[in-house]
């Protein structure tokens, strides 16, 4: 689980999340030799016996280990990943899947970590691209971006569109070795306008988590 302890309001906020849609949050985290990404998916109660039935295939009633794994590469097939211009591979690390009746209730959010390696670097200015196309004609989005571990990482702007589908990340990469501090970005003064939403899902006991 990605370390957070905090969120700030940037933009479309939970409130937008709505009986008929899916809420997708996005979270990135930009390391020197890794790019860590977290979706948290919440259905509306109009769409999620679809989303249930997205993930049961054989109808059973029960989530099988083979359908959350099948369902976790579905939604991140959908999502794109690009630094500087080249894709990065996101490979499923880890997915937690709410009861089926809390998903019925709209309550039940999926939560599903990803990562992929970042070939090496040269120092300076990078541009990391994240695009959300899951589920495009019934969800509502947010993205999100963690303060990376490493100091040698140094976010210098955020970009999303309106709909936070989209979202830039800009950032140096500094020589050498410094000391790590793990903590959500705060702040956003005129210079560095970087985010993280305003949003807590809450963490319930799931009924199966698939590595």
């Amino acid at each position: 689980m990605f370390a957070v302890t905090s969120a700030l309001a940037a933009g479309t906020t939970a409130s937008a999340h709505r009986r008929d849609e899916h809420l997708m949050a996005a979270r990135l985290a930009v390391e020197p030799g890794r790019v860590n990404l977290e979706l948290d998916l919440t259905p509306g109660i109009a769409v999620a016996e679809a989303t249930i039935a997205d993930i049961d295939r054989d109808r059973d009633g029960v989530l099988s280990l083979k359908e959350k794994r099948a369902y976790a590469a579905r939604v991140f097939d959908a999502v794109v990943v690009e630094l500087d211009g080249r894709p990065l591979h996101l490979q499923t690390v880890e997915s937690t899947f709410p009861g089926l009746d809390e998903v019925r209730r709209g309550e039940g959010t999926i939560q599903l970590q990803s990562s992929a390696r970042v070939p090496v670097l040269s120092t300076g200015s990078h541009r990391l691209a994240f695009r959300n196309m899951y589920a495009e004609d019934a969800s509502v989005y947010l993205a999100n971006a963690l303060v990376p571990v490493s100091d040698r990482i140094v976010i210098t702007a955020l970009r999303r569109d309106t709909t936070q589908r989209d979202l830039t990340i800009e950032y140096d990469l500094r020589p050498g070795l410094v000391t790590s501090s793990p903590a959500w970005l705060l702040g956003g003064g005129a210079a560095l306008s970087i985010l993280a939403a305003l949003i807590s899902f809450p963490r319930r006991p799931a009924s199966t988590v698939a590595r």
